[in-house]
This record gives structure tokens, sequence and C-alpha cells, in this order.
């Protein structure tokens, strides 16, 4: 699961369950379902991953999650809220999608993407941080939650 980037693993579960929706005919839930609520999700989904992903640029450090090593322990930005903010933010959109369709199946999605971050990638990449930083990134895991 690892080899493919964490927002292709997201836009697969989209693409399935979308599919699973169209089979079993769209069934909507109206309470939940909401395009203009949706669209607000997916555009506030972009916020914390493009200012980490500016963050990471200008600190030189590596983007891609599955690297080797990491130049620098990014700490500040969206990081002193959340230790995952790029995968806070595939949570979201996906939710966000899930909302503007209303589709039951579709509320699978956002669960997918967040098991599979949470139970596979997040677990590599803290061994990976901890192994490369020990007591910094310790003690920041200590004081900043996972997700929020």
């Amino acid at each position: 699961m690892l080899k493919l980037p964490p927002p292709i693993w997201a836009l697969l579960f989209l693409i399935l369950t979308a599919g699973a929706s169209y089979l079993a005919g769209w069934p909507v839930v109206p309470w939940v379902h909401s395009l203009f609520v949706g669209i607000g999700l997916i555009a506030v989904s972009f916020i914390a991953p493009v200012w980490a992903l500016i963050l990471f640029r200008r600190e030189g450090t590596q983007i891609n999650p599955t690297s080797e090593t990491n130049n620098k322990l990014v700490t500040g930005g969206p990081f002193q809220f959340t230790r995952n903010p790029m995968y806070l933010g595939l949570v979201v959109l996906s939710l966000g999608v899930a909302v503007a369709t209303g589709a039951i199946l579709m509320f699978v999605a956002p669960l997918l993407v967040f098991a599979t971050a949470n139970w596979v990638h997040i677990p590599f990449e803290e061994a990976k941080m901890r192994r490369q930083f020990g007591p910094a990134f310790d003690d920041y895991a200590r004081n900043v939650r996972r997700w929020l």
C-alpha cells in the first residue's frame, strides 16, 4: 500500500465508492446531502495541505512520504495543530465529496482514506521520523495530536 501515494489511494476510494453508488442507484441521505456544504468542505480541505507543501518546499525537506529520509523535522505552520495536515486534508476532501453527492456509499470513502492513512501510511512515516529525529520527534508527538 505504501507504493501508491496517499492522494492516489483517496482518488481510488472515491472512484470505487462512486462506482458502487452508481450500481446501487445513488441512494441519498437527504438530511446529509448538501452541495453547498460539500463544496465548502472541499475548498477548506486544501488549506492545510497546501500550507504544508509550501512549508516543506521552504524548509527544503522531502514531500514524498516514502522517502528514505527527511532533511528536517517540520513542526511549524499547520504542523503546530496536527502532525498530519496532508492526510487530514484528504479525509476532509473525501468527506466533502460524500456530502456534496449525499450518496450513502460515498461516505465509505472518507472512512477508507482515514483507515489507510491512520494504520498504514502514518505508522510508516512516524517510525521513520523516530529513527531519524529521535527525542525531537517524540517530544513533538507528545505535544501535537496525530489528527486534531
